[in-house]
């Protein structure tokens, strides 16, 4: 009985293997240059339908993790699917900071559609030029200094008037007037003559007294029109600053204007323009300052709009920086941020180094005078930023690796702002001078790719269930049918087109065939490890090639996998010695 039990249990021999014949399985082929290159991932509908899913969805929260072992082909599988899904998709704008005028410290944000952003920097840095030509040009017309000396005539003639009150003053008092170091003395007269200290030392006390007290109340009297001499003359300084600053506003304004009709669509840009203008008149001796240290043939290329070159550029440059190692100029330009000018459909940004920086941005510092100086233009953006209004590929072990990355990335994507800022700004003991950047809208989804491990370990944390919501689930294995296997066949035809591999005839297809289910640990069933596959394919091609055989065989792709066990089985083989 228990022989006949023992029996029933014995498999024979042909059954231990599930043969891919080629009168079989591969009847659809003869070498794998007969069917079609792949299209696609082979073997994880469940996961297909999952990402399918998750880009379909614009609602907050749905953003993807990618889970699986390695080797499913779940990153290039992700990559090319949504770079097909953001080519459907409009081009995001451009972003670009600029100068806040009312608070230096916290640049304003703009956004403008793709490629304009690159031609409102240009706009500015030709409104700099035509400013530093012009804004001279005018202080030494005729206009200005007619202005000019008006606002003289008019001052030295009320001076005049004031001298002559003063002397008139002293006069009728009994006095005269003598200057010394910038004040007015006066000296009693006798018979239309001033009287020396000593004459004035021979008179009675009684005398020098009623003298005395008469000066007093007449140097009073002179102290008055004094003051209305300096106010007359703080008039015609603030007359004369005001008349420049009119002039420059009078010159910019046209090519200000010129602009704002340009960009009447942006309400912001506007309101800056305007702010620039104001800016302009008051800080109008920049440009005389720049335009003095340039030589008349860069001149004659700035009034001509004609294009500097390399060395004109830096020469141009050193004399706007020569006063304080600064480009007083910074403050009108624009810091192109974020440029979409040729990016074709959304962005699809693939970190692979998502460390904080490089995430998030940062703001750049220099040395200057023994110091560290910073503005908006060292304002530099982070892949969050480039993939904004697109999506953004990160791998999981990656960004963890970073202590602040995936902190950073929640409070990014919780509040849908992108936010520049230095590691340890909001920690420092003693506050530094640094920027603060207006937050940028963020729109962006986030596909994280990465191993169960990591997907539970992520899992803990409740904010990472609400942000994402969507898990695409990579399996190691597929169902053996005639449809998959077409599939890997068509996988190897891909790797062998691609790859420039030789092609595979049918005995050599079946033979990683058979591998794929022996790697899977089941007759029924295919491996979707696709990197251990590839590994099989390349060296049984390479083998192919040391042959000089026509196409890959059945005997190359064995000698691939005997070779593939015998460089890592050195211990098993130890162990099995021990046994017998």
């Amino acid at each position: 009985m228990t022989v006949n039990n023992t029996e029933k249990l014995k498999i024979p021999v042909d059954k231990l293997r599930n043969d891919c014949s080629i009168c079989g399985n591969l009847n659809f082929c003869q070498t794998s240059m007969d069917v079609s290159v792949l299209k696609g991932v082979i073997g994880q509908d469940r996961a297909v339908k999952s990402m399918e899913f998750g880009l379909s969805m614009g609602a907050s929260g749905y953003n993807i993790f990618v889970l699986g072992p390695q080797g499913t082909g779940k990153t290039t599988y992700a990559q090319t699917v949504v770079s097909k899904a953001a080519s459907k998709r409009d081009v995001p704008d451009d972003w670009c900071y600029i100068n806040n005028f009312s608070e230096w410290d916290k640049p304003l944000a703009i956004s403008l559609p793709a490629g304009q952003g690159k031609v409102f920097q240009k706009d500015m840095e030709k409104l700099i030029t035509n400013l530093v030509v012009y804004i001279p040009k005018a202080f030494e017309g005729s206009n200005f200094q007619q202005q000019k000396d008006d606002i003289i005539q008019k001052t030295n003639k009320q001076m005049t008037e004031i001298l002559r009150d003063i002397d008139k003053i002293a006069r009728n008092a009994g006095f005269g007037i003598q200057q010394a170091n910038q004040r007015i003395i006066l000296i009693p007269l006798v018979e239309n003559r001033q009287i020396t200290q000593e004459e004035f030392n021979k008179l009675t006390e009684e005398e020098r007294e009623k003298i005395d007290e008469k000066r007093n109340k007449t140097a009073k009297e002179i102290d008055d029109r004094i003051k209305d001499g300096q106010m007359v003359q703080r008039l015609a300084e603030e007359k004369a600053v005001e008349i420049q600053k009119q002039t420059a506003k009078e010159t910019a304004e046209p090519f200000i204007e010129q602009l704002k009709e340009r960009y009447t669509n942006f309400s912001q840009i506007v309101d800056y323009l305007d702010k620039v203008l104001k800016d302009v008149a008051e800080n109008h001796g920049i440009f005389s300052s720049v335009r003095h240290s340039l030589n008349e043939n860069i001149i004659t290329k700035l009034q001509d709009s004609e294009s500097l070159d390399g060395d004109e550029k830096n020469i141009f440059v050193k004399a706007a920086s020569a006063q304080d190692s600064k480009d007083p100029f910074t403050r009108y330009k624009v810091n192109l941020f974020i440029n979409n000018e040729n990016t074709k459909g959304a962005p699809v940004i693939t970190e692979s180094s998502p460390y904080y920086y490089n995430l998030f941005g940062k703001i750049e510092y220099k040395s200057h005078m023994m110091s560290t100086m910073t503005d908006f233009t060292m304002i530099k953006p982070g892949a969050l930023h480039k993939a904004n209004g697109g999506y953004l590929i990160l791998q999981a072990k990656d960004l963890l690796m970073d202590p602040f990355a995936w902190g950073t990335l929640k409070k990014a994507l919780k509040y849908k702002e992108a936010v520049v800022e230095n590691i340890g700004e909001q920690s420092r003991y003693v506050p530094t001078v640094t920027l603060k950047p207006q937050p940028i809208p963020l729109n962006v989804k986030i596909i994280l790719i990465g191993s169960y491990y990591f997907y539970q370990f992520l899992a803990a944390d409740e904010d990472f269930r609400k942000l994402f919501k969507v898990n695409v689930d990579f399996d190691v294995e597929m169902d053996r049918t005639q449809e998959n296997i077409r599939h890997y066949v068509s996988f190897i035809a891909s790797m062998c087109e691609n790859e420039n591999l030789k092609h595979f005839n049918c005995e050599g297809l079946a033979k990683v065939v058979e591998y794929g289910s022996r790697l899977s640990d089941n007759q029924n069933k295919l491996s979707t490890r696709f990197n251990v596959v590839s590994e099989i394919v390349y060296e049984a091609s390479a083998l192919a090639e040391t042959d000089n055989s026509e196409y890959v065989e059945g005997k190359h792709v064995q000698q691939a996998i005997n070779n593939k066990k015998y460089r890592s089985n050195r211990i098993e083989e130890k162990m099995q010695e021990q046994i017998f």
